[in-house]
């Protein structure tokens, strides 16, 4: 029991001082941890005071700005068309980012740590995953559905139909939540018999992995060849989408018609680079000299923030859904 010893002096928190056995279990003769202590971010109570109130707030107005999205998309005739359909897919998927992370960090943030058991631990990291292949594959369908209006908009309403964007839709969520399951299957049958430690806000790969005895060969083969369909290929869609309408937008002889065809997707395209931005400084930049507080800082950014800023982007540089906004406030004040 001397590796048990060693871990409860690793914790500095009285508020979650408890009996540590309870985070092994004995299993052919090796012990499994069962739980995980998650450190969170090591600061004074007073700022994990202020930091709690913060992500409250953040969290509270990203509920409410999506669920706002969903419900004048779901409302209002005026956007009943493919692109605000994507677009409330998409505050879906922010909605269910922010309900896995967010609540726990919250807790994590009130008592300086707080642990997390490997089913939830995996279920965390799962949902976490499916949530953002998903918005990554209604990115690219929102750039293929940009594609479309700007390249080929006499053929857009016989090619976009309700249909064909049901079916787009099924595709990017069932993709995400099928790729993933498969790529948990592999993560589960890891053994974490060491320390139990993760010095992180949320349960997440590279944190996992470096807690793992047994071989993670197979798990780096698995993200390398899943980067392909999960990565380059939706940035690759994306990327030739927008060469094809920047270059449609340039030929445009009127500079208003020009202004008026790149404002349909500037929007989206802020979305995606903010998107991208984060996850590519998260997983794919090197981190090398990367402090660990950064990296946390970073996560924050795609997991917390961006859930948030996606909904104030399309309501406040678009018109159509300032105008429903404002048309459903008159209805319900003036009934």
């Amino acid at each position: 029991m001397k590796k048990l010893e060693e871990n409860k002096t690793l914790c500095p928190f009285r508020s979650i001082q408890h009996n540590y056995d309870l985070f092994y279990i004995q299993e052919n003769n090796q012990t499994q941890v069962i739980e995980f202590l998650l450190l969170g971010f090591q600061v004074s109570r007073a700022l994990g005071k202020l930091l709690f109130c913060l992500f409250l707030v953040v969290h509270c107005l990203t509920i409410c700005g999506n669920l706002l999205i969903i419900i004048l998309v779901s409302t209002s005739k005026v956007l009943h068309t493919p692109m605000y359909f994507f677009i409330s897919q998409l505050s879906i998927a922010d909605i269910l980012v922010t309900t896995d992370i967010v609540p726990n960090l919250l807790h994590i943030l009130l008592y300086n740590g707080a642990t997390i058991t490997f089913t939830d631990c995996m279920t965390q990291f799962y949902f976490l995953c499916t949530s953002e292949v998903s918005e990554c594959f209604l990115l690219t369908v929102m750039a293929y559905d940009r594609y479309v209006a700007i390249c080929n908009p006499l053929r857009y309403s016989s090619i976009m139909t309700n249909g064909y964007c049901a079916m787009l839709t099924a595709i990017c969520w069932l993709s995400g939540f099928s790729i993933i399951l498969v790529y948990m299957i592999s993560i589960t049958q890891l053994s974490f018999c060491g320390s139990n430690i993760i010095d992180y806000i949320f349960c997440d790969i590279v944190p996992l992995l470096k807690l793992a005895c047994s071989d993670t060969f197979i798990i780096h083969l698995e993200i390398y060849i899943l980067s392909i369909p999960l990565i380059f290929i939706p940035t690759t869609i994306i990327v030739v989408s927008y060469t094809y309408i920047v270059s449609a937008i340039l030929r445009i002889l009127s500079s208003t018609g020009r202004q008026k065809a790149f404002s349909t997707c500037s929007s989206h395209l802020i979305v995606v680079s903010i998107f991208y931005g984060t996850m590519f400084s998260v997983y794919v930049a090197p981190t090398k000299g990367q402090t660990l507080t950064m990296s946390k800082i970073l996560s924050l950014l795609y997991t917390v923030f961006t859930p948030l800023v996606n909904p104030i982007i399309y309501s406040l540089r678009n018109k159509d859904i300032r105008n429903s906004l404002k048309e459903t406030f008159y209805k319900y004040l003036v009934w």
